[in-house]
């Protein structure tokens, strides 16, 4: 006689074998904040919600088919992947259409796809497999291909201009590098570097960026044109006081001072509703996200069998460990961009900001650390 109830059990099991759950709980919490104020920053517009909520759900299923590759298997996708990304971007470069003075959408025809979306993963898979492959034998030309490898995708996405996205992938390969071995002198001597070369950076700037800087030195400057957004941000920001207005009632938002609401200045909203004490839940649950991704990545010496990291290799620890710091980017880019103390670089809110190609990508990225953390218990099981 079959047995319904066992084949049930273990179908239920394998559809969850490959899910973190402590990282699926404080996902779904930033989303569900996420969605109840894409739903009070278009209140009058509920579609927004409901594509959202629409968003959401593709998103986990990404998750949920990407937990289930072992990493051996996503290290095959690492060159193939960067080389699609960087043929899309020269194609961006060559035939791309331009939308409000930046060319960054490649038509298909039925559709319009941003490339620079693809490195924010492809950039760090890459360089993850190639110091995983010379592992045994790093040298400094190691670091300067890997170098060339990031600055490749970084100048063609900074040119559409995207800067914010050339930040984040810039920041994700910087981050492998990092956690490869990247010597402390090498890192100082790149900013002492950056500093000196920063009036010719500043003359090959576009003028609307070069605008940004000086407005958020005194966005008072522009008040009714490149200071609005940063003004009346931090103003959403501070009526908001120690505990908030309350839920729907942010008259900041509700009034349409605060510009783009449901997207890059949707912690404007939240910071309106909810107040000091509702950021520093916000920013608790960032540092659990954060915290259990590293925890994950960490490598394994030095602690018990009981606390080993999850990633074995170092293609796993450079990957999760750049991914994870990636969050960590996404959301200080973000916060800082809404507060005024960083320019405005059109850096979404991970897991709360209306969109769907930029929550995709952050959900590849979270299937990642799942694979990461469920191929290896079944390992040792």
């Amino acid at each position: 006689m079959i047995d319904v109830v066992g084949t049930l059990r273990r179908g239920a099991h394998e559809l969850v074998a490959h899910i973190d759950f402590p990282l699926l709980m404080i996902t779904a919490a930033i989303m569900g904040v996420g969605l109840a104020t894409v739903y009070s920053a278009t209140y009058d517009s509920a579609h927004r919600m409901m594509s959202q909520a629409a968003n959401m759900g593709i998103a986990l299923v990404v998750m949920w088919f990407v937990s289930r590759v072992p990493p051996q298997k996503l290290m095959g996708f690492a060159i193939p992947l960067y080389i699609v990304g960087l043929l899309l971007l020269v194609a961006v470069f060559l035939f791309g259409i331009k939308v409000n003075g930046a060319k960054r959408w490649l038509s298909l025809g039925f559709t319009r796809i941003q490339p620079s979306e693809i490195m924010k993963i492809a950039m760090p898979l890459m360089l993850a497999w190639y110091f995983h492959k010379y592992e045994a034998t790093l040298r400094a030309r190691h670091y300067m291909v890997a170098a060339l490898l990031l600055v490749v995708p970084f100048g063609l996405i900074a040119k559409q201009p995207d800067l914010g996205t050339a930040l984040l992938v810039g920041g994700a390969g910087f981050f492998v590098m990092f956690l490869a071995g990247l010597p402390w002198k090498v890192i100082i001597s790149l900013v002492a570097a950056g500093a000196a070369a920063a009036p010719v950076l500043w003359g090959m700037m576009h003028d609307y960026q070069r605008k940004r800087i000086l407005t958020l030195i005194d966005p008072t400057t522009d008040p009714l044109g490149s200071g609005y957004h940063i003004i009346q941000s931090t103003i959403a920001i501070g009526s908001g006081g120690p505990f908030g207005k309350g839920y729907l009632n942010g008259t900041q938002t509700h009034l349409e001072f605060i510009p783009e609401k449901h997207t890059d200045f949707i912690f404007a909203v939240y910071s309106e509703e909810w107040g000091l004490l509702g950021n520093v839940v916000l920013v608790f649950l960032y540092t659990l996200l954060i915290g259990r991704g590293m925890m994950i990545a960490v490598a394994g010496e030095g602690v018990t069998h009981y606390r080993r990291a999850a990633a074995q290799t170092m293609f796993s620890r450079l990957l999760a460990g750049a991914i994870t710091l990636g969050f960590f980017t996404y959301a200080f880019i973000n916060m800082g961009m809404v507060s005024g103390i960083l320019p405005v670089v059109g850096v979404p809110l991970p897991f709360m900001s209306y969109g769907g190609t930029a929550l995709v990508t952050l959900f590849l990225g979270v299937g990642i650390l799942m694979s990461i953390q469920t191929h290896r218990l079944r390992t040792r099981k």
